[in-house]
């Protein structure tokens, strides 16, 4: 009963170790690390889309890692740069819808709860009414595919116009009206995208009851990714008592391997997290 009563839990992106480490010895060291879950990665990579394929036996494998050693309780779908929904090109929306489908299919069978969509309408072409209508249209199909197994989807904000804030998801997550959409942010973006830390609680705030998680992710102006924490300019104390009164009590550490000591680089990215996240939460 002990895991169940958490005032938090706090994750990890898959991405943030070193990538030659197999999944069980990536949650071995995860957990050792004292994170609470990983957050699996399927990216534009062909290694990472080739999970959306696995065998029943595969899944099985994850399931049963995800229950022994450490949970995999989300995913990070950012394959959706290369196959966005509001893409121009048909054949480009199809294999969008297609890959949709798949990660839900793969999310029911491996016990994965949350999948966190790329808030883009397009990534490699301009954005236009049509790839907003287009992006609009499939994610409604996406919502409904996903009710039907009970699996989650997030909006991520991203670095872009088009949905860099918590207030620009919910517009979709509105016009959808599904319980199976919701926002699930990062602060690192919506800081760069808003003046100041009371916009960014006001931002948060703006989502209250439709958020699922969040992204903690360190940022600057014009700098999203690569950064450690205490590097940039987050206000993740503010932020967090934002999430918290908008009912949020699940977080996922999200940076990249940096190439040094992996270890020492978990270890400082959780206790600088752990101290802010217990000063709002205990």
């Amino acid at each position: 009963m002990k895991d169940l009563i958490k005032k938090y839990t706090l994750g990890l992106y898959e991405k943030a170790v070193p990538a030659g480490l197999e999944l069980g010895q990536k949650l071995e060291f995860i957990a050792r690390c004292g994170f609470d879950f990983m957050e699996l990665s399927i990216d534009e990579s062909a290694e990472k889309q080739e999970r959306l394929t696995w065998s029943r036996r595969k899944r099985a494998e994850l399931a049963k890692l995800s229950r022994s050693i450490l949970p995999v309780t989300s995913i990070c779908f950012s394959m959706q740069r290369s196959y966005p929904f509001g893409s121009s090109d048909p054949a480009v929306r199809r294999r969008a819808v297609e890959a949709m489908d798949q990660a839900i299919g793969f999310a029911y069978d491996t016990g994965i709860r949350i999948i966190q969509l790329a808030g883009y309408d397009v990534y490699y072409e301009p954005s236009t009414p049509e790839t907003r209508r287009y992006f609009l249209e499939n994610l409604r199909l996406a919502a409904e595919r996903a009710s039907s197994y009970g699996v989650i989807l997030g909006l991520e904000t991203m670095e872009n116009d088009f949905m860099n804030t918590v207030k620009k998801a919910m517009k979709y997550v509105k016009a959808v009206n599904s319980p199976y959409l919701g926002v699930y942010p990062d602060v690192g973006n919506i800081s760069n995208a808003l003046p100041d830390a009371s916009a960014v609680t006001e931002d948060i705030l703006s989502g209250r009851g439709h958020i699922f998680s969040a992204h903690l992710k360190e940022t600057r102006p014009g700098v999203y990714r690569n950064l450690m924490f205490g590097e940039g300019q987050v206000d993740f104390a503010s932020a967090l008592k934002a999430f918290k009164a908008a009912g949020v009590s699940r977080f996922n550490a999200e940076f990249w391997y940096g190439g040094g000591d992996p270890a020492a680089e978990l270890e400082a990215a959780r206790s600088f997290l752990k101290e802010k996240l217990d000063a709002v939460f205990s």
